[in-house]
């Protein structure tokens, strides 16, 4: 099996997905900047706000984090009092993130930066550019890719 040794950096796709990533990021993070928040704990108050109580397990999934990174990010949502976590109802041995009354208002504050931010967005890239964009995006995500294999 022969190795390609003309691959360009330039053409990596990790690196491209992650600077598109953290350029808008940035630019949601700027918006949301006015409601306290930046863009992964937005994310997570309005997926509560959207859904319901959620497990870490299950929240995580969702926002494709895994759980060390999300319970990071939760952290400072509920020293804020923004979220709570409390005894799964049914299944009492593990915990659900609830979104208190403090975080339904601050998802309402939020919520008007993000459409901003989107509005801007768009407005700059285009809507329909933007739309076929996400779409790519979700495909992405639902691509199965082959674990590497492990080191040694």
């Amino acid at each position: 099996m022969t190795q390609t040794t003309d691959l360009n950096p330039a053409d990596c796709n990790c690196l491209a997905v992650r600077q598109a990533a953290r350029h808008v990021s940035q630019y949601y993070d700027q918006h949301l900047a006015q409601a306290g928040l930046r863009g992964t704990q937005y994310s997570i108050l309005a997926r509560l706000g959207r859904m319901g109580p959620l497990s870490i397990n299950a929240l995580a999934a969702m926002l494709v984090l895994d759980r060390t990174t999300l319970g990071r990010n939760i952290l400072p949502l509920q020293r804020e009092g923004l979220i709570e976590a409390k005894p799964d109802l049914q299944d009492r041995r593990s915990k659900a993130l609830h979104l208190t009354a403090a975080g339904t208002a601050r998802l309402r504050k939020a919520a008007q930066c993000w459409q901003q931010a989107q509005h801007g967005f768009e407005a700059a890239f285009g809507s329909e550019r933007a739309a076929r964009m996400r779409g790519l995006m979700r495909n992405v995500v639902a691509t199965e890719l082959e674990a590497a294999p492990a080191p040694g």
